[in-house]
């Protein structure tokens, strides 16, 4: 499959531009211990279940204060319901420890200052920094991964490498095209039968094959 022409992203940027421009994550959080502890949860789990779960976690544990203190099995029993519920309840407790100890309660800000925190990896250290700072990089999900490969914008085969040749192309406004990219993906360009007739670029559309990073 050929890659897309310097013509056809142009299509693409400003179409996502266009519809997108104004997308926000669909999890669901009042602030930033909120919103790193939803973006930590919906690791190979959905914004609908993280959101189901969140509101009880954050009425018994309002702060990293209270959720560094907190017993695990109890946070066990409010993630139960989502996958790797074990590891998740484990590293929000540490992440929580580490944020008291080290960060003097305040979340950081900061992508190499997240990813030093339990359970927060590249793509959760980019979600957060693009939702609350509007930070211009590109998080690479099971959405982004695939509507990327269909678009021809990436055939790398991995979610670092395809990260990278994404920040390469598409440079600026980041932030607009990770959020773009989820929506798009998640409600059109889905997985398993795309809704091709609802689909902003058409033809610029390689295939629709489904793509996995390896």
């Amino acid at each position: 499959m050929k890659k897309a022409t310097k013509a056809e992203i142009q299509i693409i940027k400003e179409q996502f531009q266009k519809h997108f421009s104004q997308a926000v994550t669909e999890l669901n959080y009042r602030n930033d211990y909120e919103l790193l502890i939803a973006i930590i949860l919906s690791a190979q789990c959905t914004d609908k279940r993280v959101n189901i779960i969140t509101p009880a976690l954050f009425e018994k544990y309002p702060s990293v204060h209270k959720l560094a203190v907190a017993n695990l099995d109890e946070v066990k029993e409010f993630l139960k319901s989502c996958s790797f519920f074990n590891n998740k309840s484990q590293n929000i407790i540490k992440m929580a420890q580490s944020v008291v100890s080290q960060y003097n309660g305040e979340i950081p800000h900061n992508q190499k200052e997240l990813m030093k925190l339990a359970g927060v990896g590249n793509k959760t250290a980019n979600v957060f920094m693009i939702e609350f700072e509007g930070a211009n990089l590109m998080a690479v999900d099971t959405h982004v991964f695939r509507v990327s490969h269909r678009l021809g914008l990436s055939y790398e085969k991995t979610v670092e490498k395809t990260e990278a040749e994404l920040v390469k192309k598409l440079k600026d406004d980041l932030h607009i095209f990770h959020q773009a990219m989820v929506l798009f993906g998640r409600y059109t360009c889905k997985a398993v039968k795309p809704e091709c007739e609802k689909c902003l670029f058409p033809h610029v559309c390689k295939t629709t094959q489904s793509f996995k990073p390896q």
